[in-house]
C-alpha cells in the first residue's frame, strides 16, 4: 500500500512547485534532486506508484528542511501571525468597502443592471464589525486570543479534556425533536415544494431573520448540492470537464452531470472520478454522500459545541485525534495529522513538510465560523484563524479568513453577493496573492458577458498553480459569485464549470449564495433527501434541518452569553 500525501519523495517535488510560486531560490535544491534521480510531484494523484529507495528518500527529506527554511520575497507582503494580518485591516476594520482596490472595474452587458443596483446600496450592513467592545486581543503567539466582543472571556468554556481523553460531551448534542441518524426521518424531509421567482419550486430555508435556522438550513443543504455537482469532475481538466457536458446536452452547465448520451471513447478520454461517479451523477444519487467538504463542518459544530468561540488551535487538534479518522484526511490535513502523532504541537504542526499548506483545506473549513458569527466579520476571521492554523499558511489561512467573514456578512439576510465578498476580501491582506487573485476574479467577471470566457482568463493567470491551490480557487469562487449575481443555479454551475478543486468550490458557493437568498431550489435539493453520509462519529444519516437547529441553537447560545 502506498499512503498518500505523506511520501516525502511526492512532498518535494510539491514543495518546488510552492517555492517556485512564492519566489524562494529553489535552484540548487531542484539541481540536486533531479541529479539524484528525483522526479517531479504527482499531477493528480497523491502519490507516485513506486517508494523511492532510501537514498533518494533520505535527501528529499533534507530537502524539505531547507526549502521551506529558504527566504521568501513576498513575506513583507503576506504576513503570517494574526496581529501582522489584523495589522493590514483598514483602520475602522474589515468593512465592506464599496470599492476595493482593482475590483471596481466597468461592468459587462450581462452584469451592468445587477452592478448598478448593487453600487448603489447602502454597505452598512457590514459596518460597526465590534459593536460593543473592542476587537479580539492577540496571544503572545500570535492567535487570536479567546472570543470576540460577543462572548467575554469570563464567561468561556471549561479548559478542553487533555489529548486521548473523550470530552464529556462525545457526540453531537442532538435538539430534542431530533430523531437520531439511523432511526429514521423526523417528520418530512422536506416541506411541500412552494412557488418560487419564475415557477422555479424551492425547498426548505427560507427564513430571514440574521441567523435563522431556515437560512441556516438553506447554507448546509447548498453546501451539500454544490459539492455533490464537482465531485464526478473533480481532479478533470477544464477540457475533459467542457467536453463531457456538452456531449451530455448540458453546457452551459445547468444540472447535474450524467452519463447518458455521453460516448464511451470520450468517458474512456475523461473518465468520471472513480470514487465520487457511483453516487454523483443524475441517475444515481440517493442522498448526500460522503465528502470531507462537509466532514469539516461537522467537525466544526463539535468544536464549538464543547470549546466555544474560545476554542485554541490546540482544541481542533484534540477534537481531530478524538473524532476524525485518519483515512479521511487528504493533503495538509493528513500533513498536519501526521506531524500530530509524531508529536509535533501549532503551528509546527502547518509547516514541517507540509508542501499544502497554501491549498484549499482551511478554505473548506471556514463556513461554520461565518454561521456563528451574523454580522460580525472579524469574529468569524478570528476562529477561522484559529482554526486553520493547524494545518495552513500564508494565502491558505487567507481564504479561510476570505470565506469566514464573506458568510458573517451573509448570514445577517440583508447583504448581497457582491457586499459579503467586499467583506470578505476586507480581512485579506491587500497585497497578498490571494487579495490580488480575487480581485482579478471578481473583475474578470465584471468585464466578460460569458463566463466561459472569465475561466478561460483566470486559467490562463492562475494555471501554473496546482489545482488545489488556495489562489487560484478562490478567485473562481468569487468570479462566479460575482457573475451569477445571486443565482443559486448560476453560482454552483459557474463555479463547478471552471475546473480546479470542482467539489469544494462548489460547496463554497453553494453555501454562500443560499445563505443569502435563504432557499435552495427543489430539484437541487430533492435529490439528497435530507440525508447526509459521514464517518464523522454521531452524525451519520443526519438531516440537514437538524445541522442547521444545532448550527442556530450555537449561535443563540453565544448571543445570550453577551
Amino acid at each position: 500500500m502506498r499512503l498518500t500525501w505523506v511520501q516525502p519523495e511526492d512532498l518535494v517535488g510539491h514543495e518546488l512547485r510552492q517555492a517556485a510560486e512564492d519566489g524562494r531560490d529553489a535552484g540548487p535544491a531542484l539541481r540536486a534532486w533531479l541529479a539524484a534521480g528525483g522526479h517531479p510531484a504527482p499531477a493528480r494523484a497523491g502519490a507516485s506508484p513506486v517508494p523511492a529507495p532510501p537514498q533518494l528518500r533520505a535527501l528529499a527529506v533534507r530537502l524539505l528542511d531547507e526549502l521551506v527554511a529558504l527566504p521568501s520575497p513576498t513575506a513583507a507582503a503576506e504576513p503570517q501571525s494574526w496581529p501582522a494580518i489584523r495589522a493590514t485591516w483598514p483602520p475602522a476594520g474589515p468593512t465592506a468597502a464599496p470599492n476595493p482596490p482593482g475590483s471596481d472595474p466597468a461592468p459587462g452587458p450581462e452584469t451592468a443592471a445587477a452592478y448598478a443596483t448593487h453600487h448603489r446600496r447602502d454597505p452598512a450592513p457590514c459596518a460597526g464589525l465590534h459593536p460593543g467592545g473592542p476587537e479580539p486581543a492577540a496571544s503572545a503567539e500570535g492567535h487570536p486570543a479567546g472570543p470576540g466582543p460577543r462572548e467575554p472571556a469570563a464567561a468561556g468554556p471549561a479548559p478542553a479534556p487533555p489529548t486521548g481523553v473523550r470530552s464529556a460531551t462525545p457526540g453531537p448534542q442532538w435538539p430534542e425533536y431530533a430523531a437520531r441518524p439511523g432511526q429514521g426521518p423526523q417528520g418530512p424531509a422536506y416541506a411541500p415544494p412552494r412557488p418560487g421567482p419564475q415557477g422555479t419550486e424551492y425547498a426548505r430555508g427560507s427564513g430571514r431573520a440574521p441567523g435563522s435556522q431556515g437560512r441556516l438550513e438553506a447554507a448546509w443543504v447548498g453546501r451539500a448540492v454544490g459539492c455533490l455537482l464537482g465531485k464526478p469532475v473533480e481532479k478533470l481538466p477544464l477540457a475533459g470537464i467542457r467536453a463531457l457536458a456538452r456531449a451530455g446536452g448540458n453546457w452551459p452547465l445547468d444540472d447535474w452531470f450524467s452519463a447518458r448520451g455521453v460516448p464511451p471513447e470520450l468517458l474512456a478520454a475523461y473518465p468520471w472520478n472513480r470514487r465520487s461517479a457511483p453516487t454523483s451523477l443524475a441517475e444515481n444519487i440517493d442522498g448526500m454522500p460522503e465528502d470531507d467538504d462537509l466532514n469539516y463542518p461537522l467537525l466544526g459544530l463539535l468544536l464549538l459545541q464543547r470549546h466555544g468561540k474560545a476554542f485554541t488551535t490546540a482544541d481542533v487538534a484534540r477534537l481531530w485525534l478524538d473524532e476524525l479518522p485518519a483515512g479521511r484526511t487528504f493533503t495538509a490535513e493528513r500533513v498536519a495529522y501526521r506531524n500530530l502523532l509524531l508529536g509535533l504541537e501549532p503551528p509546527a504542526t502547518a509547516t514541517h513538510h507540509n508542501p499544502f499548506r497554501e491549498w484549499i483545506g482551511a478554505l473548506i473549513r471556514a463556513d461554520v465560523h461565518g454561521w456563528t458569527n451574523p454580522g460580525d466579520p472579524a469574529a468569524a476571521a478570528a476562529q477561522a484563524y484559529r482554526d486553520a492554523a493547524l494545518t495552513h499558511t500564508g494565502n491558505g489561512v487567507y481564504a479561510a479568513l476570505f470565506v469566514a467573514a464573506a458568510t458573517a456578512t451573509a448570514a445577517t439576510g440583508r447583504a448581497d453577493v457582491h457586499t459579503a465578498l467586499r467583506a470578505g476580501l476586507a480581512v485579506v491582506p491587500p497585497r497578498s496573492r490571494l487579495a490580488e487573485a480575487v480581485r482579478s476574479g471578481i473583475r474578470a467577471a465584471h468585464e466578460e458577458a460569458d463566463f466561459d470566457r472569465v475561466v478561460d482568463r483566470l486559467h490562463e493567470r492562475y494555471g501554473h498553480y496546482h489545482w488545489v491551490h488556495a489562489v487560484p480557487n478562490t478567485a473562481l469562487i468569487a468570479a462566479a459569485l460575482t457573475h451569477a449575481d445571486g443565482d443559486f443555479t448560476r453560482s454552483i454551475c459557474r463555479t463547478v464549470s471552471g475546473g480546479w478543486d470542482t467539489d469544494s468550490n462548489g460547496a463554497t458557493a453553494g453555501a454562500l449564495c443560499a445563505l443569502i437568498t435563504g432557499e435552495v431550489p427543489h430539484r437541487w435539493a430533492a435529490p439528497l433527501k435530507n440525508r447526509l453520509a459521514t464517518s464523522v462519529p454521531g452524525f451519520d444519516g443526519i438531516g440537514f434541518d437538524t445541522l442547521a437547529h444545532l448550527t442556530h441553537r450555537l449561535t443563540a447560545q453565544e448571543a445570550a452569553r453577551s
